[in-house]
């Protein structure tokens, strides 16, 4: 198989040949799957039910549980299938509507807890003038922007993907198609155009983790110069859910990213990538649900009005 115009699909790597260990994985899976979806639509269905959580900061909240549940939702159901059917082909359309959905997912996530940190900068640093910044109008023009942005981005992505001809066979070193593992199917020389977008696709996220940082050094600076010890609690208490998803997210991200550079065996590929690509959509509703107190009191409210009603 010589290039993409002779393959109609790829096979992904299993993560085990034993009929029994396929059966455990696609239980792992069903297990974490179905804890992002509850959570997830749990946090989005509290917030728009809530009046007193029709924030920025709750408006960015949802769409992140929106992208988390796009995210995983690409990955894990063909896993699912595979392990549950004994099998590990994807059509080749399949493969790059996963390219094209996961890079999509992932990208607008980093643009969104970028767009959250400056909002818990400016809710912080400069509270007089929150509401003239941080007004509907501009948070529907930030999230729209942060959607079209990355919709492009990953078509640039997934084309220059496309482009590049691969001599290096049809199975894919991942449980879905990822374009690291895909690369290394390229024909030598073949991938120049998409050296490009990658190294743009770099720079924008240091770019944003650069961004990320630096509102929180001067969020911590405004914290701790607070007399008020009420004040600084409250502080942080909205700071720290926030913090927690992005070094979960930036941490397992570069790791599995930069992780190809090294020699490393295929099942240490898959557990990382496992723990980038499944962990984080699972833990993110959790540690905003357990950190907020205001999304457990609107949580609790609910489950209360409901009871009564019935």
């Amino acid at each position: 198989m010589s290039n993409r115009t002779t393959m109609d699909e790829f096979l992904l790597q299993g993560f085990s040949d034993v009929r029994e260990l396929q059966i455990l994985h696609f239980v792992l899976f069903l297990v974490l799957y179905l804890a992002a979806l509850v959570g997830n639509l749990l946090i989005t269905m509290v917030i728009a039910l809530s009046q007193q959580l029709h924030t920025p900061m709750y408006f960015f909240l949802v769409n992140l549980s929106i992208l988390d549940l796009g995210s995983i939702s690409v990955t894990v159901p063909k896993s699912m299938a595979n392990s549950l059917l004994d099998t590990k082909s994807i059509s080749y359309v399949g493969c790059f509507t996963q390219v094209f959905l996961f890079m999509l997912f992932g990208s607008a996530e980093v643009i969104i807890l970028t767009i959250m940190a400056f909002d818990r900068y400016v809710a912080i640093c400069h509270p007089l003038h929150y509401e003239q910044v941080m007004n509907w109008r501009a948070c529907v023009h930030m999230a729209t922007t942060t959607w079209v942005t990355s919709l492009l981005y990953s078509a640039l992505h997934t084309g220059s993907t496309l482009a590049v001809s691969l001599c290096g066979g049809h199975v894919v070193n991942q449980f879905f198609c990822d374009i690291p593992q895909l690369l290394k199917l390229a024909c030598p020389d073949s991938d120049h155009s998409e050296i490009g977008v990658i190294v743009f696709g770099a720079c924008l996220i240091v770019s944003c983790f650069v961004f990320i940082i630096v509102s929180y050094v001067q969020i911590f600076r405004a914290v701790l110069g607070t007399p008020s010890e009420q004040g600084r609690h409250k502080a942080f208490s909205t700071c720290l859910p926030h913090l927690a998803v992005v070094s979960l997210f930036f941490s397992t991200g570069v790791f599995a990213y930069l992780k190809p550079t090294f020699r490393s065996t295929s099942r240490l590929d898959l557990a990382v990538d496992v723990f980038y690509s499944v962990v984080p959509p699972v833990l993110n509703p959790v540690i905003y649900s357990m950190r907020n107190k205001e999304i457990k009191a609107a949580l609790w409210k609910l489950t209360v009005q409901v009871i009564h009603d019935k």
